[in-house]
């Protein structure tokens, strides 16, 4: 599917972008806003990249959950730019229902909440009275909270250790990881505490719940993320005059003796003065020509990690809140997408989040559904005996790069050796860990990075709204 672009003179800079995902779709939309004619490469049929939907039966289904947070301003700026803020609202306050089924004395619901007071106090009424830590353990959090606001997530240094043993410096407990720092981390980092690089770790936690008190409160789609990211994304990329591409991935990428590039996908070579390759970084690995970066087998030993995503729809509610986490349970997250999904005639869906799942990725779906059909159970009273209509599983093996000790230094930026090539994807350099926001932020970068180069003039949406 090919959408048409406006009439292009031959004066004007054309760019080409690889990769249809929110980091290229972020990138093509500020340069054709900058006056550049985009032609926008997806191998895929749609786009969204590893955030999407599809359909199964009546359902809408997302790939798997996600949320953004108020602090994630460069996502916030992308569902603006598409019309499409109303549509995935923020909590008006911190408010995480955590249900903890391990302990001796049965089910015991605890909330993670903040008030409207001042850093670090706004956290401290909800630290106070959270169950699932002893009094001790709330105290020790405190301080360790204190000496997270100390650290600069951008030091070397802290790319270097992984975060449990920073929390054991500051006396955080087995539990305390347990019940706090892993219960944000896992689904934030996509890795345990003992397998996340400290500097990653420091900008979550630093930037998330100790730069401003509404920092950590949650957004998520109230639509399909198709909605978002695929049709209304393409709505304002042909708005823009963008040729957007689909199911055409780009086979080679080489200079031209005038000093431009040509970028050959199936069928058809295309010429461009800028291209953004907003790929995987082993995708990007294999397109690289020869010399764009110093040492571009570094690209290669960024690792992924997987999410594994468990849908259930039950025949009744069994749910009453809009989603909760759990400990003492190998249920992590767990959300109602009965609306978003269009399910009817009185039944609920939802969907079980389990990030760091490498050894669950590749259990078959009926091991699945024999572990956590039960489990659910066990958590909630409401679904035993419930009609369970339908139970599937989505998979994204590689669903972030993994965000082990050292990674900083394997990232790169935006810009290569190549002038007029750039670099974009939540495994770039962004000082972010591998979320949403860092794919905005990635193709901001690079595209701000190309229009520099060809000397246009241009603002960085972040700093116009700060």
């Amino acid at each position: 599917m090919t959408h048409d672009a406006t009439e292009r003179t031959d004066r004007q800079p054309r760019a080409v972008v690889v990769g249809g995902g929110l980091a290229g779709v972020t990138a093509a939309l500020r340069l054709a806003e900058a006056g550049l004619g985009v032609t926008l490469l997806e191998g895929r049929p749609r786009l969204g990249g590893l955030v999407f939907s599809f359909r199964r039966g009546d359902l809408s289904v997302d790939n798997g959950q996600h949320v953004y947070l108020r602090c994630c301003t460069a996502y916030r700026w992308f569902l603006d730019r598409i019309d499409g803020a109303r549509l995935a609202p923020l909590q008006d306050r911190l408010d995480v229902p955590v249900l903890d089924v391990g302990g001796p004395k049965g089910p015991r619901l605890g909330r993670i909440r903040r008030d409207a007071l001042p850093v670090p106090l706004h956290l401290a009424r909800g630290l106070a009275g959270y169950p699932h830590l002893s009094l001790a353990e709330r105290a020790s959090v405190g301080r360790a909270a204190l000496a997270l606001r100390k650290l600069d997530p951008a030091d070397p240094a802290l790319d270097g250790i992984d975060f449990a043993t920073w929390l054991g410096r500051y006396g955080q407990s087995p539990r305390t990881v347990e019940a706090l720092w892993d219960l944000i981390g896992v689904p934030t980092l996509n890795a345990p505490a003992a397998e996340s690089s400290m500097g990653l770790a420091a900008m979550v936690f630093k930037t998330g719940l100790l730069s401003e008190p509404g920092a950590a409160d949650i957004g998520w789609a109230h639509v399909p993320l198709g909605e978002l990211h695929d049709t209304r994304a393409a709505k304002e990329l042909d708005a823009l005059g963008v040729r957007t591409v689909l199911r055409a991935k780009a086979e080679r990428i080489s200079r031209t003796d005038g000093g431009r590039w040509t970028v050959e996908v199936p069928g058809e070579t295309l010429e461009a003065d800028v291209v953004v390759l907003a790929v995987p970084q082993q995708e990007t690995h294999g397109l690289l020509p020869e010399g764009a970066l110093d040492d571009p087998d570094r690209l290669l030993d960024i690792g992924t990690a997987p999410i594994l995503n468990l849908h259930v729809v039950y025949g009744r509610k069994v749910l009453k809140r809009p989603f909760f986490t759990a400990l003492g349970s190998p249920v992590q997250w767990v959300f109602d997408r009965t609306g978003s999904s269009g399910l009817t005639g009185g039944g609920q869906y939802l969907a079980i989040s389990q990030s760091a799942a490498r050894d669950e990725i590749d259990e078959p779906v009926a091991a699945l559904r024999a572990k956590y059909l039960p489990e659910l159970e066990r958590l909630l009273p409401a679904a035993r005996g419930a009609d369970v209509r339908d139970f599937f599983v989505t998979r994204e093996r590689t669903a972030t790069f993994a965000p082990a000790p050292g990674v900083g230094r394997l990232r790169p930026g935006a810009r290569t050796r190549a002038p007029g090539l750039y670099l974009a994807g939540a495994w770039t350099a962004t000082g972010w860990p591998a979320t949403m926001e860092g794919a905005v932020r990635s193709g901001l970068s690079a595209a701000g990075a190309a229009l520099s180069t060809l000397g246009r003039r241009h603002d960085h949406p972040l700093q116009e709204a700060a």
